[in-house]
């Protein structure tokens, strides 16, 4: 029995609804079944070497055309259940391009039976040899776990995500080693992945990050801009037919490219290899043209354009990554403003609106790598500059936010770290692992200054050495900055009434050495709960200002980021009998803010005031 353009087929055993047509039920069904939605398949226990096929995918426009096959061997255990059959590739511009990026998916048939997907190359290879993914190993996926909500990761704390925010990196196995050095093994073919609306520095920043990933970014090859976000004609794709997987899309856009391989109703399988290795995921998927071929010494590649949206793709598995048709992704909006200060005046230079994957690891290096080029659009890579970030997370169903605020200056740099900071936040949001935490928008506003904007903290003194319990103290900060640029600041501290005698101490820091000073136990401690999230973040001190830190050398606990300061006895040795539970010998008793206006606050200082009775 021989169907066209599906997957259906008789003997195999792996998903009983699928592929047992020897039951009589099974016969009925397929008896009513559209002959576009089932094909036979040719298990890989039947492969034989010099065996001949035909290959379906798109060379050129959205035309599936056919290539032909010999079948060189099979090669068994490659990975974990795993084996790949060796094919040689002929016809069409295949002896110039040899396998292309693209062409990952690409389906293969022997008699009418569908075999597999075209997925590894070896790199610089003069002959188009292709590995091709048993399609038997394809379909596995479907037994795979859908998504759910995402755990909290182990020791996801503030600390750590500062670390890494980028997807962990894809390793080799089993002799196939994921490398494109010359001489290296066979490869998964790449992921040909366009970003356009970036600047080629932002390319070059986060090319080494994506191609560790098994892609391969390119800068402005898609030619087709925003796709339509209306749902297309499925009736437009078959086997062969070339996807695009959105990853963002608006006034940048990132999409990567691959081969329709198999559709089964509303399902799709394509790829023959893992995208990102990201498990049950929610990632839009477009119907491709392809515009040209570039032929390249090491891999060939497709230069295409996203067109109408397709569905959505919800798992990304190391053989396969599957779909549905005719449905929609929750994307992310992101948004970011970029203002220019000039002669003491703002002025609006870019405007930029996108949609993300919602994405717990993709979306906060979306932002950071959009975030980056916005800034690498206008600002000069090289002398002093100065970045504001006020950034927002807003979420569905609840009315408090996160809020970020933060400056950066230096001679050079400044863009990739304030572009970091900004994800940082976002990374931490998403991974904390809460069903409740769904973000509804992202939003940027970043101002920008072509100078170094820094302030240090250089003297602290106080009105006068003691005081009375009721007393009110004048504290002066001064501010030095660039050319012999001098602030002073000062602020009123009333000693409370009842204040014990003894000695009070009053530290102005910046906000790094503040946050680090207070939130001891925030930054390293796991959050519990939706809210200590959110707070977690406010409670990040920003760096253009100056804070006041009235504080005596007494025990202080902290429990979720509150200061217990002085406890009594009784509480006290509660709290010292956990383990977990930092003490510390200084306990706050005020925290009074100097705001530093469009400045960069770093330094440290302490003083110290006598209370008599």
């Amino acid at each position: 029995m021989e169907l066209e353009d599906g997957c259906l087929n008789r003997g195999y055993t792996g998903n009983v609804k699928r592929f047992t047509p020897v039951l009589p039920a099974m016969l009925m069904l397929l008896a009513t079944t559209p002959a576009w939605a089932a094909v036979a398949i040719m298990q890989l226990a039947d492969v034989r070497a010099g065996m001949h096929g035909i290959g379906r995918t798109v060379f050129t426009g959205d035309k599936v055309e056919d290539f032909q096959v010999e079948i060189l061997g099979v090669l068994n255990n490659t990975g974990p259940k795993e084996s790949l059959i060796l094919g040689r590739l002929s016809g069409g511009p295949l002896e110039h391009t040899g396998v292309m990026q693209g062409m990952s998916g690409s389906p293969v048939y022997i008699d009418g039976k569908l075999i597999g997907a075209v997925a590894m190359a070896f790199p610089y290879a003069k002959d188009p040899i292709a590995g091709i993914r048993p399609v038997e190993e394809m379909f596995r996926v479907d037994a795979m776990p859908g998504r759910l909500t995402p755990p909290a990761l182990g020791g996801r704390t503030l600390a750590a995500a500062s670390d890494r925010i980028l997807l962990p990196e894809r390793s080799g196995k089993n002799g196939f080693a994921f490398s494109t050095a010359p001489g290296g093994g066979m490869t998964e073919v790449a992921t040909p992945l366009a970003l356009s609306g970036f600047t080629s520095s932002a390319v070059d920043r986060f090319a080494p990050g994506l191609r560790a990933l098994g892609l391969e970014p390119r800068q402005g090859i898609s030619l087709g801009g925003t796709p339509d976000l209306r749902m297309g004609d499925r009736s437009r794709l078959q086997p062969g037919s070339m996807i695009s997987v959105a990853l963002m899309t608006g006034d940048m856009s990132v999409g990567a490219d691959g081969t329709l391989t198999c559709i089964d109703g509303d399902a799709v399988y394509a790829f023959g290899h893992r995208f990102l290795a990201a498990g049950p995921t929610e990632l839009p998927f477009t119907r491709s043209e392809v515009i040209t071929l570039l032929a390249n010494v090491n891999t060939s590649f497709k230069i295409s354009s996203a067109r109408e949206l397709m569905g959505v793709i919800t798992q990304d598995r190391d053989t396969a990554v599957t779909g549905m048709l005719g449905r929609r992704a929750a994307m992310l909006p992101l948004d970011i403003s970029l203002d220019q200060q000039a002669t003491g005046k703002a002025k609006q230079v870019g405007d930029y609106h996108m949609q993300m994957v919602n994405d717990r690891f993709l979306s906060p290096y979306l932002t950071q790598m959009a975030v980056f080029s916005a800034l690498d659009a206008t600002e000069r890579a090289t002398g002093a500059s100065s970045i504001l970030v006020r950034a927002s997370i807003e979420f569905e169903n609840r009315k408090d936010s996160v809020q970020i605020r933060n400056i950066f200056t230096g001679e050079g740099g400044s863009a990739m770290v304030a572009a970091m900071n900004t994800a940082i936040p976002l990374s931490y949001v998403m991974q904390a692992g809460f069903d409740s935490l769904k973000i509804k928008r992202v939003s940027v506003k970043l101002e920008t200054a072509n100078a170094k904007k820094d302030l240090s903290i250089s003297q602290v003194y106080l009105s006068k050495k003691d005081a009375k319990p009721g007393e009110t103290v004048e504290l002066f900060t001064v501010l030095e900055g660039q050319n012999g640029a001098e602030q002073t600041s000062s602020v009123k501290y009333t000693v409370p009434p009842g204040t014990s005698p003894g000695t009070l101490y009053f530290t102005v820091a910046d906000g790094g050495q503040t946050s680090i000073a207070e939130l001891r136990q925030v930054l390293t401690e796991t959050p519990h709960s939706p809210e200590q999230v959110i707070a977690n973040v406010n409670r990040l001190h920003p760096g253009d200002k100056a804070y006041v830190r009235v504080w005596r050398a007494e025990p202080s606990y902290q429990v979720q980021g509150e200061d217990i300061p002085d406890p009594p006895p009784s509480l006290a040795l509660v709290l010292g009998g956990m383990t977990s539970m930092p003490q510390v010998k200084n306990s706050k008793m005020a925290e009074i803010v100097i705001d530093a206006g469009f400045m960069a606050v770093t330094g440290s200082k302490t003083v110290q005031l006598e209370v008599r009775e």
